[in-house]
């Protein structure tokens, strides 16, 4: 199989293509001209040659004096319309022009060439004169060869001149092709070692500077180093995330691993009475919840990033999924000595899916019983927006989240503290993927000391959409 050719190649034999059948255009177009007036400058000179020997055999009224003319690579001859010779000029000799019948029938002056004649090509004037009342024909013949030399050499220097604008523009395209493909070069270099430092296991992923000259560029050429550039930095964020998320979710794993080894090893190292087995299958259930809650965080995420997290949309009362889910999580504030107050007075209906929305909120009320300390409270509230979608919030007063840790509180895994491990670090990643499913936005406000406030907007339905469950 043969090799293709490659882009420089490709774009040399295009610009030689080009500039050859624009070359070769206009010197073809420039040869027919010059050809044309030659041809036209040789006829009038036959034309001029003839005429004062025409004029001079009719005021004469013989073709005597055409018998005395002997001028240079001029050929007279007067004939009658039968083709008999009656005068030639002396230069040639006893040879006659080979003219054709058509010439000995002509009523006005006619031009044309005979390519073969004793004398060589020829451009012969056929001139009808009368002699004596005779109607006889004059005819000039004047060799071509001179012309035809000269459109030859015309030519030659044409198609010179085209060879060597052909090789000119081959050397100029070779340089101009390669010094335009020059960055290009640069950068399919640049861009093999960062995939080479891909490649290698713990490769670093930090910006790489674009060669030399590409970063300065306007250009297309410019336009694609950076859009480069920005991929790798883009990648390289997510191969980060991707390591930092694999050590942690390898972190979070660990542990309730390490913990059901133990608890196993000490269960099955002597016998133990009843109580002890009951305590230590407690602990071994309680740490199967952490890996299922953290298994189940990780499959719901990894749908969102497929984009295969489905939510339905059924009608239902958006109040009462909130009041649900604060009915969930009243035991374990009361355990605290929190309290959660619920401004959800009024009804909402509204599409969505139910199971998805508990667990949203659920996220939140989550965390804000967790960094919540006792004797505060967390405010559920949910607005009604004219012609917007519904508004719900969770305030806590809790220890607040500080100015440097709030851009990553919705990233998986990131601990903002010590305590953060306890939960996985995948409630915050899965409410924000379900509003993201659900076409929502969620923003956060907090202090240091003051307390956190949680904001989900979700959308607007149409004025069909919300509907009565009944």
């Amino acid at each position: 199989m043969k090799r293709p050719l490659g882009l420089r190649a490709r774009m040399m034999l295009l610009f030689c293509a080009a500039v050859g059948v624009l070359l070769a255009g206009s010197f073809l177009v420039l040869y027919a001209w010059l050809a044309r007036n030659t041809h036209q400058e040789f006829d009038r000179r036959v034309l001029e040659a003839e005429a004062p020997v025409a004029a001079d055999i009719v005021s004469d009224g013989s073709a005597e004096d055409v018998s005395q003319l002997n001028l240079p690579g001029e050929y007279f001859e007067v004939t009658d319309r039968s083709g008999y010779v009656l005068a030639r000029s002396l230069n040639m000799a006893s040879a006659s022009l080979p003219v054709p019948p058509s010439a000995l029938r002509v009523s006005k002056t006619t031009l044309f060439d005979l390519a073969r004649s004793p004398h060589g090509p020829l451009r012969v004037a056929a001139v009808p004169v009368e002699i004596g009342k005779k109607p006889e024909i004059l005819f000039l013949g004047m060799p071509t060869r001179g012309r035809e030399e000269t459109l030859a050499d015309l030519r030659h220097s044409l198609g010179a001149l085209l060879a060597l604008s052909l090789a000119v523009m081959a050397l100029l395209s070779a340089w101009y092709v390669g010094r335009s493909l020059r960055p290009i070069a640069a950068l399919t270099e640049h861009v093999a070692q960062l995939g080479k430092r891909l490649e290698t296991p713990g490769g670093a992923l930090a910006a790489v500077p674009l060669p030399e000259g590409l970063e300065v560029r306007t250009d297309e050429i410019g336009q694609l180093a950076a859009a480069f550039d920005n991929l790798w930095v883009r990648m390289g964020n997510a191969v980060a995330q991707l390591r930092q998320f694999v050590s942690d979710a390898s972190h979070e794993l660990r542990t309730p691993l390490a913990v059901l080894r133990g608890e196993t090893e000490l269960v099955l190292g002597e016998p133990r009475n009843g109580e002890e087995y009951r305590r230590a299958l407690e602990v071994i259930q309680d740490e199967l919840g952490k890996l299922g809650r953290i298994v189940d965080g990780l499959f719901t995420l990894t749908l969102a990033d497929a984009g295969q997290l489905r939510l339905a949309r059924e009608p239902l009362y958006l109040n009462e999924v909130l009041e649900e889910a604060c009915a969930i999580e009243e035991s374990r504030a009361r355990a605290k000595g929190i309290r959660i107050e619920r401004s959800l007075e009024n009804e909402f209906a509204y599409l969505g899916d139910e199971t998805w929305l508990r667990q949203l909120f659920l996220a939140f009320l989550d965390n804000a019983v967790k960094y919540s300390p006792s004797g505060t409270r967390v405010l559920v509230s949910l607005e009604t927006r004219h012609d917007q979608g519904p508004r719900v919030r969770f305030e806590d007063e809790g220890r607040g989240i500080a100015p440097e840790h709030l851009p990553h509180i919705f990233e998986r895994f990131y601990r903002a503290g010590a305590d953060e491990a306890q939960s996985g670090g995948l409630g915050l990643a899965i409410a924000q993927a379900i509003v993201h499913a659900c076409g929502g936005h969620i923003g956060c406000a907090s202090q240091p000391g003051e307390g956190t406030r949680f904001t989900v907007d979700l959308p607007a339905l149409p004025r069909d959409g919300y509907l009565n469950k009944n």
